[in-house]
């Protein structure tokens, strides 16, 4: 008998499962190369994903001088990332076999992002991970009637996985933790770095420590 806490456990994608920073990086550049600015280095765009497309190049106009022409830009940059969504994004080490070893127990997997949906699955076709996932959830899912940190995104994956199951949340960022905080579903932050995230429930550094970080969540239960 399984005897594993959580029947459903949704992840982030960017800075969760992959390491896409450099990939949209060259995008964010791509943008500002359009309008003559400088391009901006991996540890600058970093802190600016998380949001979206939109949300990230608002952020690096910003930073570079005005977001003015954000809506004239951000179909370009879209169309660029598109062409270049896995030149160099991975799978975070020992995702794939955490991932593998929560299906094997019946765990049921989602993927909740403010990703666009057609790049997420777009991303996970060509790392081959799209089948381990039982719905994916981006920032324009039809239905969806907010990005996270709001809770609607994780309410819609309790709606769309349809399993009665306890449900936990894996992320990297502060829109996950509120996200899933206000659902009331208990989430854990993947921060390899290390640092803090508050409201999180628990936080892990490497992708080893997943199941047994989720199954301490669980015993401690704290308050949502």
């Amino acid at each position: 008998m399984n005897d594993f806490p959580f029947g459903l456990v949704g992840f982030d994608l960017d800075g969760t499962l992959v390491d896409s920073v450099a990939d949209l990086t060259a995008a964010v550049n791509h943008a500002l190369a359009e309008i003559g600015r400088a391009p901006l280095t991996i540890d600058q765009v970093r802190p600016m994903i998380g949001g979206g497309s939109r949300v990230m190049l608002q952020r690096a106009l910003l930073a570079t001088g005005g977001d003015e022409r954000l809506d004239e830009l951000l179909p370009g940059l879209v169309e660029f990332y598109a062409t270049h969504i896995v030149d160099h994004t991975r799978p975070f080490p020992g995702v794939i076999e955490a991932l593998d070893d929560l299906r094997a127990r019946g765990v049921s997997l989602a993927i909740v992002t403010n990703k666009r949906e057609s790049q997420s699955i777009a991303l996970l076709d060509a790392l081959r991970l799209t089948d381990r996932f039982a719905c994916i959830i981006g920032g324009d899912t039809p239905g969806l009637a907010a990005m996270k940190p709001d809770r609607a995104p994780i309410d819609l994956m309790l709606r769309k996985c349809d399993d009665a199951r306890p449900a936990a949340f894996v992320g990297d960022s502060i829109y996950d933790v509120g996200a899933a905080r206000a659902a009331g579903v208990p989430v854990a932050v993947f921060a390899p770095d290390g640092g803090e995230v508050p409201g999180a429930n628990a936080i892990f550094a490497d992708y080893r420590e997943l199941l047994p970080t989720l199954r301490r969540m669980a015993e401690t239960r704290p308050a949502i």
